[in-house]
Formats: structure tokens, sequence, C-alpha cells
């Protein structure tokens, strides 16, 4: 209810950043990094054993829950606590998945129906227009990894951004940016060709709009969770196998 979010409203960037170092350095031991590992309860899509008003989660942080793994930790302070109630909430902002997904299924729609390699590599298989996939479950979380999939041009990464050079004489050129400086610009355009520019021999140049597709135009909800769950099983394969330097 609206009681239940009333500090939601005033929650900064900070706020989260800060609840999530917390998070991450008290509570994913337990709960995993999306908040998923524990029967009945999953962070990344808002689901909890009741309805918890915020002030009731820090309440239960700090005081943990008797005879359960649930430990206290009388040394944090309420705003602290709060902080990390702030990071669980936004964890699960925005996100329209229910559905548990299936990380063998996604593996499948990832590269068919989905056309996701066209653009994107995972461990080496794939095409490099994109950014490599490999490791996006140890970067990013569940709901921020649906996001890119649902409405890629919300939020797209600096080092992810697409550039457009247009030459004083030839055709002009897209690709993923690598590289800019005063005298030059390189990119990898579409047909994974790494190309430099002399940026004294361009008509005009700057940053193009993402051509990646909002995964809806192609994928169902069930379809999109399932697509998510095989990019965090990942990181978890890799972290498995030790192949994460």
């Amino acid at each position: 209810g609206a009681a239940s979010h009333a500090t939601a409203q005033h929650a900064t960037g900070f706020d989260v950043q800060d609840g999530r170092r917390v998070y991450e350095g008290l509570c994913a031991a337990c709960h995993g990094p999306d908040g998923n590992l524990i029967a009945g309860i999953d962070f990344s899509r808002g689901v909890y054993r009741r309805a918890f008003s915020d002030d009731e989660l820090a309440a239960t942080i700090i005081g943990g829950i008797p005879n359960t793994p649930m430990p206290p930790n009388p040394s944090m302070r309420r705003d602290e606590a709060l902080r990390v109630v702030e990071y669980l909430r936004s964890l699960s902002a925005g996100r329209e998945t229910t559905a548990d997904g299936d990380a063998e299924r996604g593996r499948m729609l990832f590269e068919g129906k989905g056309e996701c390699s066209d653009c994107h590599a995972v461990r080496g298989e794939g095409s490099r227009v994109g950014p490599d996939l490999t490791r996006i479950g140890l970067m990013r979380r569940a709901g921020e990894i649906e996001r890119s999939l649902l409405d890629p041009a919300a939020e797209v990464q600096p080092e992810n951004r697409f550039y457009k050079v247009s030459p004083k004489s030839g055709e002009a050129v897209v690709g993923r940016l690598l590289n800019r400086d005063t005298f030059t610009v390189q990119l990898i355009d579409f047909d994974e060709r790494l190309r430099s520019f002399q940026i004294a021999e361009l008509r005009e140049h700057g940053f193009d709009a993402t051509p990646m597709p909002p995964a809806r135009d192609k994928l169902s909800t069930q379809e999109v969770a399932d697509v998510v769950s095989y990019l965090l099983s990942l990181f978890l394969l890799s972290v498995a196998l030790k192949t994460l330097p």
C-alpha cells in the first residue's frame, strides 16, 4: 500500500547503491545476489513471506527472526537498514515477469527465436557487434537485465553506446563505439569489422540510438523470464567452473 512505500519516494541513487553494498556484504551469502535462494522469497520479483512495510523490513534486518537462520544485526543503524530495504524494493521495480524462468529454454531462445546471438556473444559464440554477455549476471541483477530486454533504449551503459559517423565522402557508418579521442573514432560495425575514422575527414559524427529491438516484439513474458534465467545462469556456471578471473 501507500504507507509501505512512503520512504521509497525519497530514495536516492546513493541510498540504493549503499543498500546494495550492505546487502552484498551481509545478506547475499544466504539470500543470493538476486534474493531468490530461499524458498518462498524472491526479492528480484517482490515476493516476500507476507506484505511488509519498509519499517517492518528494516526492523527484521536489525532484529533478525528468532529460531531461523536469519541473524540479528544489532550494530546496524535504522537508516542503514532502510537503505537495504530501498535496494530490495529496487530489485523488483518495473518488473513485468512474475513467472519462474527456465535457463535451458532461455538458451534455446537466445540462440534461436530471440536472435540474440546475431549481435551478442556468450563464451566466444555469437557476434561481437553488441556487448559480450558472458559476465552479465555478475554485473547486472535480474530486474536490470529484464528492463534491458524490454526497453533497451531506457538505459545504455556508456561502453555499449552506438555511434554514427558521416564521412565527407562515402556512406555513413553506424557501430558500437570502441574509442573516441581528439582526432579519431574507432567503431565495430554491423559486419564485425573494426573501423577507424579521422575526425577531420568527417562531415558529422555523434551517438546513435541503440539498434536493439524490445524483446516483447518477439518473445512472450514467459520467454523473457527464460532468457533472463539463462543470462543469470552463465555467471553461476562460470563460478562453478572457476572460469571468472
